[in-house]
Parts: structure tokens; sequence; C-alpha cells
């Protein structure tokens, strides 16, 4: 079979496209390189990948990128760690309505005149940022109120164009949640800008490469954003790419939303323990100072992963001591080479 990617250079994309690959799929990519620029892949050279530098808001370029493909993965947008929230508020929003809603466009188009079967979109867990009800299940993003980042709303937008292109013009759709991807791949953006946090300066705010970065520098006691009882979580992105592969062609994924994460949650602190254990194991972390949180450094995102268990059998099972292996040493290498 044969699937568009939009953001194919991007983090998540990256695992979403080699699982593919090693599964048979014929691959097709475009990203416009805004976020990191020029990046290799390790699949960039494969037969059966084809790439294509262009902007995912162009619909007439996505609709010859489209034709003839049977699925559709629609993961172009802006995105970042929590300073990108505050930092790109508007163009968080503004862009990524543009992205989807050319997406969709080329979508319908395909739909109607091609081979295409569906479109799967991620969400984000940021649509549950104002729920006071844990664990949070698919479809009480409906239930609560809605977000208050101009990402986390622009998130719940996504469902949306999915469930009104479904029942204006029958396209079939799966919506992914994922839960705090971690993984190798995520570099510093050309947007991103640096914050203090002690002796480090910071152009990423995502955790675990910035607490690495810390690590590596001498801190102890350690910095950390807001009370450090801030839970999460961090989900192996391999597995979230397992699992985004499964819903493509599960016929009970048609339709349907899914968290995607591990049941397994961490505290910010917890979390800096076990990468201190990993990375300075003969020497007592001696404790944590405190920086002042950003607004939207919401306090508790936990899933209910029941539904993907039970209808697509999908299981985040890595842990994070695993995952951490895998990122740590990525991490520790592209501070070298002045990547993050």
């Amino acid at each position: 079979m044969k699937i568009l990617v939009s953001g194919s250079k991007g983090f998540i994309a990256g695992y979403v496209i080699e699982q593919l690959l090693e599964e048979g799929w014929e691959v097709v990519g475009i990203d416009n390189h805004s976020k990191y620029g020029k990046v290799e892949k390790s699949y960039d050279n494969h037969p059966n990948y084809t790439f294509h530098e262009g902007d995912a808001k162009d619909v007439d370029l996505m609709k010859q990128l489209i034709e003839g493909c049977d699925h559709f993965i629609h993961a172009a947008a802006m995105i970042g760690g929590i300073s990108y929230f505050h930092t790109h508020a508007y163009d968080l929003i503004a862009e990524n309505e543009r992205i989807m809603a050319s997406g969709f466009d080329a979508a319908l188009w395909a739909f109607k005149n091609s081979n295409l079967k569906k479109i799967t979109v991620p969400s984000s867990s940021m649509i549950f940022e104002s729920t006071e009800k844990w664990p949070s299940e698919e479809g009480d993003e409906f239930r609560i109120p809605p977000p208050l980042s101009t990402y986390g709303f622009q998130k719940l937008a996504v469902e949306y164009f999915a469930k009104g292109a479904r029942e204006q013009y029958g396209l079939p759709y799966t919506i992914i949640c994922p839960f705090n991807a971690v993984g190798i791949g995520e570099q510093r953006a050309k947007t991103d800008i640096e914050i203090e946090s002690g002796n480090v300066k910071l152009a990423m705010s995502h955790v675990i490469p910035d607490l690495v970065q810390k690590i590596a520098k001498g801190q102890n006691p350690v910095h950390i954003l807001g009370s450090g009882e801030q839970t999460r979580h961090y989900t192996y992105a391999g597995d979230l790419a397992g699992g985004i592969v499964t819903t493509l062609t599960h016929p009970d994924a048609t339709n349907e939303s899914f968290n995607i994460s591990t049941p397994i949650g961490h505290s910010v602190k917890e979390l800096t323990q076990v990468i201190w254990n990993k990375m300075k194991p003969n020497e007592e972390l001696k404790g944590f100072i405190n920086d002042e949180p950003f607004i939207y450094d919401v306090q508790k995102r936990v899933p209910s992963v029941e539904k993907a268990k039970n209808v697509l059998g999908v299981e985040c099972n890595t842990t994070l001591e695993e995952a951490l292996d895998e990122v740590v040493p990525w991490v520790l290498e592209m501070m070298e080479k002045g990547k993050i």
C-alpha cells in the first residue's frame, strides 16, 4: 500500500516512516524544513521512500502527492516545547489551521477522485489541559472546558476537522492522541528562543533533553520548572509509531480516536532522578532549584489506555529507563555537534 506522510522530517514521523518501510509500505514524504532546517533520516535513500521538499499549505502540491495513495498521515504542524507555546501563541494556531485545512482539502479530493481510504491525524494530550478528572478518556475533550493554550485549542480543532469532514463528506478518519513522546530526532528548532536555567541556556524546553544538558553541564542541585511534581507519561516513540501504524489498517480504528501512551507516569523530580542515575550513578543528586514555571505548564496529564489496548491490542510497554538508554547518548552526541 501507498501512504503520504506530511511533516515527514519530524521527530515522531521519523519513527512512523521507519516502521512503515519495514512493513513494506510505499511512502511519500513532504516537509518544508521549517523547523530544523535540512536534516538527514536513515531511510532517505530507501527504494520505497520518496521525499518532496514543499509546503503542506500548497493544496495543489498536496493533491499531486496524495493521488494514488491509500492512506494519509497528516502530521505537518508547528510544534515545540513549552516555551514555544508562549513565544508563538498566534503563529501556532494560525499556521496550523492553514496546514490542517490544506491537508484535509487534498484528502477530500483524493477520497472522491482517487484511492484514499482514510486520513490519520495526530492530536495532543494538551487537549486535556483543562481537565479535573483523571485518567483522561477519549471523548473527554468534548466534555471539559476547552484548552487555554492556543496550541491545545488548535489540536482540539484538528479533531473537529476530522469529524466535520466525516459528517459532511464521508471521509473516514483516525485520531491519534500521543502523550509526551520520548525518542531521538528532536533538535533545536530554528524558531526557538533561548531561556536561562541556571548555568544552561536552553532552546528547546523539552524536559528530557533539557535535563540531560543540565546534568551534563554540572548542575547539582538541578534547576527544574515549577514544583517538579508535574506528572507526565513519557511514551517511547517507537511504541507510539507501532500504535499509529496499527490503526492504519485495523478495521475497528476507523472514525475513532485513541490515546497512545505508556500507562506509567512519572513526576519531573522522578524523571530527573532516573536520568541522573544513568549519567552519574556514583554521585548523589543533591536536590532541585525551582525556577518560575510557564503559564501552560499543566500539572497533570494522565491517559486512559484501555481503549487502545482492548480495541487495537496496542500497548506501550517500553519503560522510561529503556527509552532513556537510547535518548541520553543521542542528546549528548547532539550537544557535541551543537544541534541542541
